[in-house]
């Protein structure tokens, strides 16, 4: 018998990837963060969520501690281009430049190049359907993780 084909089975991850949904800083707004968390879950991906006003040292900390593929930070306060600094700083210092890291939130159109070239690999604006970002997740790790 034939299993129906869902737009869920279509996004699933290729194997076991493993992701920390960060909420770095002040900001006390996690519910775009837990939207997502819930997304990448739903579609068979492994999920940290570090709760709300985590310091950049924390969540990297985290990070090496889950031996996650990726950080997925989400700022709406205004200070991304510090907090994703920060974080892309200590996983160097740490050696740890293997974990990718994406992030979304309120970012001006201005500062997504100046991230990209810090090492930031993704920035979703507002707006961007769940369904954009499982498949990013996906086609970003899913060949290279490991059941």
């Amino acid at each position: 018998m034939a299993v129906p084909h869902s737009r869920e089975a279509e996004l699933a991850p290729a194997g076991k990837i493993r992701v920390i949904v960060a909420k770095a800083g002040l900001d006390g707004h996690d519910r775009g963060a837990k939207v997502v968390a819930r997304a990448l879950r739903d579609a068979g991906v492994e999920v940290i969520y570090t709760g709300l006003h985590q310091t950049p040292e924390q969540i990297v900390a985290a990070a090496i501690q889950e031996d996650v593929d990726a950080i997925g930070l989400s700022v709406l306060s205004g200070a991304h281009m510090t907090l994703f600094a920060r974080v892309i700083e200590l996983l160097k210092e740490q050696g740890a430049t293997d974990i990718v890291v994406f992030g979304g939130g309120i970012i001006p159109e201005a500062d997504i190049a100046e991230l990209s070239t810090l090492g930031v690999a993704k920035i979703f604006t507002p707006g961007a359907p769940t369904t954009d970002i499982v498949a990013w997740v996906n086609e970003t790790f899913g060949t290279r993780t490991g059941v």
